[in-house]
């Protein structure tokens, strides 16, 4: 079973974005129910996807998770996407139980990203083919930074001197290099050494 970019039904999409508390834009009343337990069958199965997992185990709880949408009109379309962390309980087949989190990615309909916290330990299929690297976490913090600021991908390939590819190749996991980081710390002013330390870049590359 493929992880990345597998396609989530409407049920599963809807129960993804489903957050019974907040009131959206627009909105004069609650969102009307939604049957989240579409969830426990859509967990299971990307789980037993998973060659070592023990499928003794099934997540048998879930309540809603509240969606953040990553990035706004201003950003590129191919770079938003949707993350909620679903919280639940999975239980074996002997009656053991632990609390179970589930963080969800998706663009669209495609889930580009699964990762859950079983207990203390967290686990998560690659999300890439055998062979290539996974998405640096990079990518995600600079997106929420460059919002934070209201900097646009035009603005800061401008500011950066680099092309709008390269900004848009950073924000969707692209391991940076030291230059582009010292470029970019500047633009977020932000010191170097914290945005190197984001980036996965240790001092011994500070040369």
């Amino acid at each position: 079973m493929e992880t990345a970019n597998r396609a989530l039904t409407a049920d599963v999409i809807a129960a993804l974005r489903y957050w019974p508390d907040v009131l959206w834009v627009g909105q004069k009343n609650p969102p009307d129910p939604v049957d989240i337990t579409v969830l426990l069958p859509f967990f299971n199965e990307v789980l037993r996807g998973l060659p070592w997992w023990n499928r003794d185990w099934k997540v048998d709880r879930v309540q809603p998770g509240r969606p953040a949408e990553t990035g706004d009109h201003l950003c590129d379309p191919a770079a938003r996407f949707t993350e909620v962390s679903v919280p639940g309980t999975i239980a074996s087949g002997n009656g053991e139980s632990l609390p179970f989190v589930a963080k969800v990615g998706f663009r669209g309909d495609r889930l580009i990203r699964f990762q859950a916290k079983i207990g203390d330990v967290v686990i998560g299929p690659a999300i890439t083919p055998a062979g290539q690297s996974e998405p640096h976490p990079f990518g995600r913090i600079l997106t929420g930074l460059m919002d934070l600021r209201g900097i646009p991908v035009k603005d800061m390939a401008r500011a950066a001197g680099l092309s709008m590819s390269t900004i848009h190749m950073l924000r969707r996991g692209h391991n940076p290099n030291l230059p582009q980081v010292r470029l970019i710390a500047g633009i977020l002013d932000m010191s170097e050494a914290d945005v190197r330390v984001v980036a996965g870049l240790d001092d011994g590359s500070a040369q």
